[in-house]
C-alpha cells in the first residue's frame, strides 16, 4: 500500500511539473515569443529546475510543441461547443466561423500558432497538430455544404482555402482589427459561393 501511494505521489508531483512547465511556457511564448524564450526562463517562471525541464521534454520545440496542441485543442472545443449536428450546413459553418475567430484571439493564440508555430516546427507539423486535434470541422461543414453538389469541387482544397483566409483574418483581428466585421465578410462569402454553387447546379439539373 505504501509503495503505491508513493507511485500515485510520484506521477502527482510529475504532472504537477508538466503543467508548470506548460503554463509558464505558454506565458512566455505568448508574451515574448517562441524565439525570445529560453529555456532558463521558462524554468526559472516555473519554478522548476533544468533537468525536470529536459526529463519530461526533449527540448523547447517539444515543449512548445505540447503547448500548441494545447490551443488547438482549445480551439476545436470551442468550435464543438457552440455547433450541433441538429444546425443547418451553413448555420453550423455561420457558428463555427464565430467560434474560431473568438477562441484563436485569446491573448498571444493567434501569434504562436500562426507565425511562430511555422516558423519553430513547420507547416505541415502544424497542419497535422490541427487534424491531431480536432480540426476536421471546417472541411466537414463544407464537404455537408457542398458535397453533392458539383461533382469538380474539391472538398479539401476548398477548405484549404478557407483555412487560409481564416487564419489571415485571425491576424488582422490579433492587430487590433474588427472582428465583428471578418465575422460577417466571413458569413458574407460563404452566402455568397453557396448560392452561386447551387443555383448552378439546380440550372444544370433543368437542363
Amino acid at each position: 500500500m505504501q509503495v503505491k501511494n508513493e507511485r500515485k505521489s510520484n506521477a502527482a508531483r510529475a504532472e504537477d511539473t508538466q503543467h508548470a512547465l506548460v503554463t509558464a511556457a505558454r506565458r512566455l511564448f505568448a508574451e515574448k515569443g517562441y524565439p525570445a524564450t529560453s529555456t532558463p526562463d521558462i524554468v526559472s517562471e516555473a519554478g522548476v529546475t533544468r533537468g525536470a525541464l529536459y526529463h519530461h521534454y526533449k527540448d523547447k520545440a517539444e515543449l512548445f510543441r505540447t503547448v500548441l496542441c494545447k490551443e488547438l485543442t482549445a480551439i476545436a472545443e470551442e468550435i464543438e461547443a457552440r455547433t450541433s449536428t441538429d444546425m443547418e450546413p451553413m448555420e453550423a459553418l455561420f457558428a463555427g466561423s464565430d467560434a474560431y475567430f473568438d477562441a484563436i484571439s485569446a491573448p498571444g493564440r493567434a501569434k504562436m500558432l500562426l507565425i511562430d508555430g511555422p516558423a519553430a516546427l513547420g507547416f505541415e507539423e502544424i497542419r497535422a497538430l490541427g487534424l491531431e486535434t480536432g480540426g476536421e470541422e471546417l472541411r466537414q461543414g463544407l464537404d455537408h455544404l457542398f458535397g453533392d453538389t458539383n461533382p469538380n469541387i474539391d472538398i479539401t482544397i476548398l477548405s484549404d482555402l478557407f483555412a487560409a483566409m481564416f487564419d489571415r483574418g485571425a491576424l488582422a483581428i490579433s492587430m487590433g482589427e474588427n472582428s465583428d466585421q471578418y465575422k460577417y465578410h466571413t458569413k458574407l462569402i460563404f452566402s455568397l459561393l453557396s448560392n452561386l454553387v447551387h443555383t448552378s447546379h439546380e440550372n444544370k439539373a433543368i437542363d
